[in-house]
């Protein structure tokens, strides 16, 4: 029998999720309830002390970020083309378009140098995105919004447990977003959680988040009654799935160490092969701490990227590429945002992700490895 095929990605789940979902489903299932205030308190001091509101995804908490912050119709938010399409959908839900610039060739994150070309009259906010769980070029990022009194948005969805210069992502800017997607580091499903800084803004985004109503200061007892107080959406998180993510960050450390170890083998085994393919590992920055959410590769051109891929799948090694850049898709054309973005087209073009997570034994990435020596010897 053929070994079973070894999968981008999969989730660990055990007992601890089962145990923390039955005791969910005993009380109070609906957002805002006691797992979900367990889990906000958690990632509160995870994240040094901001304040966090659990979401239905990542894509939510980013159309949350953007309403509590003022922007809308008749605006710009400068992001990466070179991104998952929820970053570019919630600046079109709230009304605002979308500008693409290029990535750096660093880390793959929004370049500072290429923003500073994209600035119109109407640009309103910078939406960064932390690719791979290794930080964006932060510092001229913040700089420029500083400067020209813009928004910062950080688009976290790989982000939980990483840093820069020593702080956690989505602490950085006015607001941060991180995902609990099944593919993410820590998971519930689905989920995603705005973190913000500023008391005001979580305010605001508290009461979008309820329907546009205070239910959350009537359940803190601040309020004899609530009622509809400003326009809001649903974008709360079940207590059910709450309870999950509780489980999930029982286990975060020992996630991270599995990743991690997973991260230090492909280096080790695959830093000389790489070197003599003229291949690109993802970058060690002391700045920019990584959580080893993804590991990439980067081929010398598209082709033998394509090669590769398809000689590892034949192998039962379920690689894949990312991107399809958003300014060069359909929908991305329709928008007219069409441009030269060079990084990001030749990146898109040379990129191939290798198996990464928790549940990769030894003889996996021996496997992985070998395969990939195989595909280019």
């Amino acid at each position: 029998m053929p070994a079973p095929p070894i999968q981008l990605s999969e989730t660990w789940f055990d007992a601890r999720e089962t145990e923390r979902i039955a005791r969910a489903l005993e009380g109070r299932v609906a957002g805002n309830g006691p797992f979900g205030r367990t889990v906000e308190g958690r990632l509160q001091k995870l994240l040094g002390g901001h304040r966090v509101l659990l979401t239905t995804s990542c894509t939510h908490a980013m159309e949350l970020a953007l309403l509590a912050l003022g922007i809308g119709p008749g605006q710009e938010v400068i992001c990466p083309s070179f991104t998952f399409v929820s970053t570019a959908n919630a600046i079109l839900r709230v009304g605002a378009q979308p500008v693409f610039a290029d990535i750096e060739d660093h880390a793959l994150g929004l370049d500072p140098q290429d923003v500073l070309r994209r600035i119109s009259a109407r640009t309103a906010a910078l939406l960064p995105v932390h690719y791979a769980g290794i930080a964006a070029d932060m510092d001229p990022l913040l700089a420029i919004a500083r400067d020209r009194g813009f928004k910062v948005v950080e688009d976290a969805a790989h982000g939980l447990g990483a840093s820069f210069r020593g702080r956690p992502l989505g602490t950085l800017g006015d607001a941060g977003c991180l995902s609990f997607h099944e593919t993410k580091n820590v998971t519930c499903g689905e989920g995603g959680a705005l973190v913000v800084g500023d008391p005001a803004t979580a305010e605001r985004a508290e009461v979008i988040r309820e329907k546009g109503t205070n239910r959350s200061a009537f359940l803190r007892g601040e309020v004899d009654k609530y009622t509809w107080v400003a326009e809001g959406s649903s974008y709360i998180l079940s207590d059910v799935l709450a309870a999950m993510l509780d489980a999930q960050l029982d286990k975060l450390d020992e996630i991270q160490a599995r990743r991690a170890r997973v991260a230090s083998r492909y280096r080790a085994e695959l830093g000389e092969w790489a070197e003599a393919h003229q291949v690109r590992l993802p970058p060690v920055d002391e700045a920019r701490r990584g959580n080893d959410h993804l590991f990439y590769l980067l081929l010398p051109d598209e082709a033998t990227r394509d090669r590769c891929l398809s000689e590892l799948r034949a192998r039962g090694v379920m690689a894949a590429f990312h991107y399809v850049p958003l300014h060069s898709s359909p929908h991305g054309r329709r928008l007219g945002t069409t441009g030269n973005l060079p990084v990001t087209e030749r990146v898109a073009r040379t990129l191939l992700r290798l198996p990464l997570h928790p549940r990769l034994s030894e003889e996996d990435v021996d496997r992985v490895v070998g395969a990939l020596k195989q595909a280019l010897p």
